[in-house]
């Protein structure tokens, strides 16, 4: 080698992914092959070639190589077979892509590596030690967080993606530790994405804290009996063996027997018609053009190379119509539908748009803000975000509107910043700022143009606000909904956790520009600058991810549910909102002094049953009463040393027969009901509306359940006369009625239908009383007379298995043995051998796939359902279960939702829906309308899912109206 070379190590694996979640799917023109992700590959490791002394390493590689994950297992599965065993297969798409990448590595005249039985970073971490024993300089060109254990003198990693120079510091900046321990933390904190199995109960910080404290791993678990934090202890000394193989797992072997020796890695000088003749093969036209200027290569008489998996030679010259892309082309619209020129754009780009240090543009002027949306009219869509003053859409104000129409390319319109509470004069708007007035109306029309798509992040938000301006946000795709979508278990869906996630990018948290506490400022009053940088960001990021999920719709058929499903609820949700609810003060008032009266009341017993008066709300008061001085059975301390008071124990107190615990419980409803509901909704009143508002999450559960807030309807008990009477408060206005549309049972109708229990289906399609049937059916006891105990338990298991009720369960609910309740539960499942068959293959398929899925197609992902933790794998069986019978009631509702207000309207009905609650819609109309409507809303329930399809039992809708919500329920 000579003197002080330069090695520069590109991760391969890295770069693939990068590129391909940076790209819409692309194909080429001529047989459809995907080649998205070779597109990103081909300009990241250009722009990398290109930079040399300008980019992040400051020099150019005297020696390079790009290193590859080769196919199968590694050393590593024989140490721990779990090994990445939960990592999902690659996407369809890019799997084909494998090869060409490896075939365009070498047309650029770079070798291209991989050894079976190895990993990428572990080839590199040999070709590292290699190099510094050979005296020259290594530049690892990467992401990946085990490659930071190489970082040493000599060894940096640059991540072009970020635009970012890892060297000691930024390593001790992640890690805690200096690169030389990084193994040690990572063999404790373990890895979830590797199935890496480390020490329970530690994460990243605590691994550095106790790294540096005892310097190494085996120094800490030698020392562990000296932990002083009791759990901690327990666990490296239980799982100290569990910590040496995971340090294994993440140490980065140094002598793998390399078949390519450092001196084989020099670099050549490109062969341009070699590198260009692959290029048009697959139609890259922009790179095609920009590589043959570079190396002075006439690229017109250049022919077109035949691509196969091991390798390519020329091929005659390709049709002068072929050798552009087409509308699917690598240059051309995505399948996603976006416009003709932003695959190209994305493809000339990528790998140079990092998101941390942008610089967006600032908005002040009427000719600015026209020029961007001429931009959006041009391109066809534009990203969008507003800023307000509150999180309450029906109360805030808009203070600025963000937009971005490329990744890397966007900016803030300030519109109500003011100048801050500190001025003489009490604030006023800052200077700078487009008049309202005139920025509204031109918004408008963008925001509202058919043909310009808009697209968000929890958009829901946005329109409501926007409405309150008369701006009716349209068309839109919104990302916390393709996320949802998409991955609905596997993550959260928020845009901070998605950008983390998918561009490897920590966005500006909302607590740096405006404070936090007493402190924190509202938007209004955050510096235009910070504002500027923090709001454009968030249509910059919400742009990049929509590139990335939008297209895995349709390659991973799931189009179908965003567009039935998710997408057209947005705007139904938007209108019930809007509305909302009247309530009844003086109702709430009455109430309230009742639950006082019956707290007050409650209190003298249990005082008196105790012997002396104490805090009925202090756990630790009643648990001293309870099991210290009475000496009641079962108690059990917590981990602060304190007696459980938690509902399941007082419960289990009270089913023996112990008086004290059964009236805490009694109290302790009377006091939620008075805190949560009665004494907390009037402040939830609108003081515009009068009404309140509730705010629905689309994306707040696995199944598809609708979530509410501030306040949340959905959680309104409802199983006692107490619970019940907070209903009567809800009401409806002056000449109207309010009408309640109940799916009933509709979960047990989806199991009759899923599992194909014959009695179940031939019970629901002659009208019998399902649960009477049920017993009839394990009991033998006829229908007519039957005891109402005997129906009674007949029910809790029929709701039970749909929950994965175990004997335990079902006996505490029952008040009987746990022998006979896993007698009746046996008996149930002989009766009905079906349900027991859809519960295993439906585990099985969970286990299979990672995923179960609804009637209508919606994924809900598992993916600890192979945990080693049986309590864990038991929770995710349980839950896997539940889902397609849950997720598609909640889909059978979203389907009435979405074509109600359209079937009102048709049928000539002024009626409004104003709220969901499980598996109940809440309307309100004027009285004389009440007859006309009822039918109009039973028929869009019950026929929900025609004509998708056609479920093997009917549904049945309860529906009535009344003054109040309790009186129509």
């Amino acid at each position: 080698m000579a003197d002080k070379p330069h090695l520069f190590l590109v991760d391969g694996s890295s770069y693939i992914f990068r590129a391909y979640h940076a790209l819409p799917p692309l194909t080429r023109k001529s047989d459809g092959l995907p080649v998205g992700a070779v597109a990103g590959f081909c300009n990241m490791l250009w722009k990398l070639l290109q930079e040399g002394e300008k980019g992040l390493s400051g020099v150019d590689p005297s020696h390079i190589a790009v290193i590859f994950d080769a196919k199968g297992d590694t050393f590593r599965n024989e140490i721990y077979d779990q090994y990445k065993a939960h990592r999902p297969p690659a996407p369809e798409d890019l799997r084909p892509q494998f090869g060409l990448i490896k075939d365009a590595v070498r047309a650029f005249n770079i070798p291209a590596i991989e050894q079976v039985g190895y990993e990428a970073d572990d080839i590199i971490a040999t070709y590292v030690q290699k190099a510094l024993v050979a005296g020259a300089d290594v530049t690892i060109v990467g992401s990946d967080k085990d490659l930071m254990q190489l970082v040493q003198p000599g060894v940096v990693m640059v991540d072009t993606m970020k635009n970012k120079r890892i060297s000691h510091d930024e390593v001790v900046e992640k890690f805690g530790v200096a690169p030389d321990r990084v193994v040690d933390v990572q063999a404790l904190a373990g890895d979830s994405v590797d199935n890496v199995p480390g020490v329970p109960g530690i994460g990243i910080k605590t691994a550095a804290l106790l790294i540096n404290e005892f310097g190494d791993l085996e120094s800490l678990l030698a020392g562990a009996e000296t932990i002083k934090q009791k759990k901690r202890r327990e666990n490296l000394i239980e799982f100290a063996d569990q910590a040496r193989i995971s340090r294994e797992l993440v140490y980065l072997k140094p002598d793998v027997p390399l078949e390519m020796e450092i001196d084989d890695l020099f670099r050549d000088d490109l062969d341009g018609p070699k590198l260009v003749s692959y290029l048009k093969a697959l139609n890259f036209t922009t790179l095609t053009r920009r590589i043959a200027e570079a190396t002075e290569t006439e690229a017109e008489n250049v022919e077109a190379c035949d691509l196969n998996i091991e390798g390519w030679e020329p091929a005659p010259k390709m049709a002068a119509e072929e050798s552009s892309a087409s509308a699917e082309g690598s240059e051309g619209t995505a399948r996603s539908g976006g416009p003709a020129d932003l695959a190209a754009k994305i493809a000339s780009e990528v790998g140079a748009l990092s998101i941390d240090n942008q610089k967006y543009e600032m908005v002040t002027e009427l000719t600015a803000l026209e020029r961007w949306c001429s931009e959006a009219k041009r391109i066809g869509y534009i990203s969008v975000d507003t800023e307000t003053d509150s999180l309450d859409a029906m109360q805030a104000n808009l203070v600025g509107v963000s937009l971005a129409t490329e990744p890397g390319k966007a900016c803030y319109i300030p519109l109500g910043h003011t100048k801050g509470d500190d001025d003489m004069f009490g604030g006023g708007l800052a200077e700078g700022q487009i008049p309202l007035d005139q920025a509204l109306p031109k918004l408008k029309i963008l925001l509202e143009d058919p043909s310009i798509l808009k697209i968000g992040q929890n958009l829901k938000y946005d329109a409501l606000l926007l409405s309150r301006y008369d701006i009716q946000l349209n068309p839109f795709d919104d990302t916390l909904l393709l996320s949802y979508v998409l991955d609905a278990g596997q993550h959260g869906h928020g845009m901070d956790e998605l950008s983390e996630f998918w561009l490897g990018h920590k966005p500006i948290p909302f607590k740096e520009i405006a404070g936090t506490g007493k402190k924190q400022i509202t938007f209004d009053k955050v510096e235009l600058d910070k504002a500027t940088a923090y709001a454009a960001e968030d249509a910059d990021v919400t742009l990049r991810l929509w590139q990335i999920l939008k297209p895995r719709l349709a390659s991973e058929r799931m189009t179908t549910v965003y567009e039935r499903l998710e997408r057209p609820l947005m705007p139904v949700l938007v209108r019930m909102e809007q509305r909302g609810i009247a309530v009844d003060r003086q109702i709430l008032s009455r109430l309230s002094g009742n639950f006082a009266q019956g707290m007050g009341a409650l209190e003298e017993e249990i005082h008196e049953l105790a012997g002396k008066p104490f805090n009925i709300g202090s756990p630790k008061q009643l648990g001293d009463i309870l099991f210290g001085e009475m000496g009641l059975p079962g108690g059990k301390k917590t981990k602060t040393g304190a007696w459980s008071t938690s509902a399941s124990v007082l419960d289990d107190l009270a089913a023996e027969g112990h008086e004290l615990p059964g009236r805490v419980v009694a109290w302790r409803q009377l006091s939620k009901l008075k805190s949560t509901y009665t004494d907390a909704l009037p402040g939830f009143i609108n003081p515009v509306t009068g009404r309140v508002h509730t705010s629905y999450s689309l994306a707040s559960t696995t199944t598809g359940r609708l979530a509410s807030s501030d306040p949340n309807l959905q959680n309104i008990p409802i199983r006692t006369e107490e619970g019940r009477k907070i209903r009567t408060a809800f009401v409806a206005e002056s000449g109207n009625k309010l009408i309640s549309a109940d799916y009933s049972q509709i979960e047990l109708r989806v199991l009759a239908h899923i599992a194909d229990i014959a009695q179940l289906k031939q019970a629901f399609a002659d009208g019998l009383d399902i649960h009477a049937m049920t017993a009839s059916e394990m009991f033998g006891e006829p229908i007519e007379g039957m005891d109402p105990m005997t129906r009674r338990r007949a029910k809790a298991i029929n709701f039970g298995i749909i929950y994965g009720i175990s004997a335990f369960g079902l006996a505490n609910q029952l008040g009987i043995s746990r022998t006979e309740a896993k007698d009746y539960i046996d008996t149930y499942f002989q009766r009905f051998p079906g349900i027991r068959t859809y519960m295993e293959d439906t585990k099985q398929t969970a286990r299979d796939h990672g995923y179960v899925e609804t009637i209508f197609g919606r994924k809900i992902h598992y993916p600890q359902i192979t945990s080693k933790n049986p309590q864990m794998r038991a929770f995710m069986e349980r839950a896997a279960i539940n889902a397609p019978i849950q997720g598609s009631a909640a889909d059978i509702i979203r389907r009435a939702m979405i074509r109600m207000d359209d079937a009102l309207i048709k049928a000539g009905s002024s009626a409004i829906m104003l709220l969901q609650v499980h598996d109940e819609l809440i309307f309100e109309l004027p009285e004389p309308e009440v007859e006309a409507t009822l039918p109009v809303i039973k028929s869009v329930m019950e026929e929900a899912c025609m004509p998708v399809m056609q479920l093997s039992v009917p549904l049945k809708v309860d529906a009535q109206s009344a003054d109040n919500w309790d009186e129509a329920h």
